[in-house]
């Protein structure tokens, strides 16, 4: 329930530097945005909980990026993150609240990733999006939602400005699959990475 618009980057220096936007269809897209998330996550305390929240519906095409990646991420099994929204059981409007309730008394100083969709410029779609701060869902479609993450990582589906549900509706799924797929194994590489205990080194005797 999603659809909010594509962010631009302020006059924060800072935050403008840690801002990336890059096409799907980059050859280096993967790499790029992992290295990215690297860097956010790297500096964080192992202690410190890494949370998921994908956000979205798969009751309309364009805004199913978010169920999308969460449903590819559930598949691995990975202990080094808590993940929330899936096709399964998606967070959407209805319930995100609730979610980042559950989130904030289950979880100790979480690190919140939000997964969104998004409209933007016609020269955008297409476009991943990582950054620092929280994505607000529902922007995009007069919808007020609580703000979720401590950064966000959005993908650019389709043209927004006019009658957004429609667009939302209308929106290509190759599209939304295969940037759920870009975003899915960045996280999982940015991740791996970061979070992969070291096995020491020995000396040969």
């Amino acid at each position: 329930m999603n659809g909010a618009w594509e962010r631009r980057s302020g006059t924060n220096s800072e935050t403008a530097a840690l801002s990336l936007k890059i096409p799907y269809n980059e050859p280096s897209v993967t790499n790029r945005l992992a290295q990215r998330l690297e860097s956010q996550l790297a500096p964080l305390p192992l202690d410190r909980r890494i949370v998921i929240v994908c956000v979205g519906t798969d009751r309309s095409t364009g805004d199913s990026l978010g169920p999308l990646v969460g449903t590819t991420l559930s598949r691995e099994a990975n202990p080094q993150f808590d993940l929330y929204g899936t096709l399964d059981e998606p967070v959407h409007a209805m319930n995100l609240a609730e979610t980042l309730l559950r989130i904030s008394r289950s979880t100790p100083r979480p690190y919140v990733i939000a997964i969104d969709a998004c409209l933007g410029q016609v020269s955008s779609v297409g476009c991943i999006q990582i950054g620092t701060g929280p994505v607000r869902p529902g922007a995009g479609v007069n919808k007020d939602l609580p703000p979720v993450g401590d950064m966000h990582m959005t993908g650019i589906v389709n043209v927004g400005g006019f009658m957004e549900y429609f667009v939302l509706q209308n929106t290509r799924l190759n599209l939304v699959m295969k940037m759920a797929d870009i975003i899915s194994q960045s996280l999982l590489q940015a991740i791996r990475n970061t979070r992969t205990p070291a096995i020491p080194f020995a000396m040969p005797d």
